[in-house]
């Protein structure tokens, strides 16, 4: 058989001992599990309000990408955690913008060569989202985007040989804790970054329209400050 040696590598691997592993990581999870739940919240919230646009295939793929993420971490594949966790911020600016740009949406997905980048959303919203210039200055969001992407990007393309890649082969495929705790730190601030871009994009269009309830959520544990920089409350 053909595939001997593979077969035999991927028997070698104890996957459940490495999801158990990482489920006894309870600090972790407590992290993980918060940025999914927001995740989740602006997702409910955005598919009761944007019912009708195309783009929340992006919104879908968000949330898919953080529970890819998740999975990756539990099965100790860091460097596909990196790709997904990169996706989760992704998918979450291409719905920014897409939502609002229905041809070039159409243009996407007819047109394998047509293309827009993170540069070309982030300028998109300083020219004209109300407020998103000054509002992401205070908050110091397009800089920290840019330093996360670039770091993040740096891991997923390989730059850095042997980031978030321990094991020799296949067969050796288990949990570091160390990678670990750089996948989920990552993660959060990824998801952070996504929670601030939407607060500071499409929130301030929809929140009248969100349930006290997720406002409520979106905003705990947010310090006074930057609730009077964005100026929403959860009334």
């Amino acid at each position: 058989m053909a595939a001997t040696s593979l077969i035999a590598a991927m028997k070698a691997v104890d996957w459940n001992k490495n999801v158990l592993s990482f489920l006894k990581e309870e600090d972790l999870l407590t992290e993980i599990d918060k940025s999914c739940q927001r995740i989740a919240i602006w997702a409910k919230q955005l598919e009761n309000v944007d019912s009708d646009n195309p783009a929340l295939s992006f919104v879908r793929a968000m949330q898919i990408s953080s529970h890819h993420a998740v999975a990756t971490m539990g099965l100790a594949i860091y460097k596909a955690t990196a790709a997904s966790i990169r996706g989760v911020v992704e998918n979450a600016l291409y719905y920014t913008y897409f939502r609002s740009h229905p041809m070039e949406l159409a243009s996407l997905v007819r047109d394998a060569n047509y293309y827009v980048s993170k540069n070309d959303i982030l300028i998109f919203h300083k020219l004209h989202t109300p407020g998103f210039k000054e509002l992401q200055e205070k908050m110091g969001l397009v800089s920290r985007m840019e330093n996360w992407y670039s770091a993040i990007s740096a891991i997923v393309h390989g730059q850095v040989p042997g980031t978030w890649v321990e094991q020799k082969g296949l067969a050796d495929t288990k949990e570091n804790l160390n990678t670990l705790r750089l996948a989920v730190t990552e993660f959060c601030e990824g998801e952070r970054i996504v929670h601030e871009l939407f607060l500071l994009t499409i929130g301030q269009q929809f929140w009248d329209d969100f349930s006290h309830t997720a406002k409520k959520a979106l905003l705990a544990g947010m310090p006074g400050e930057q609730k009077a920089i964005i100026k929403l409350d959860k009334h």
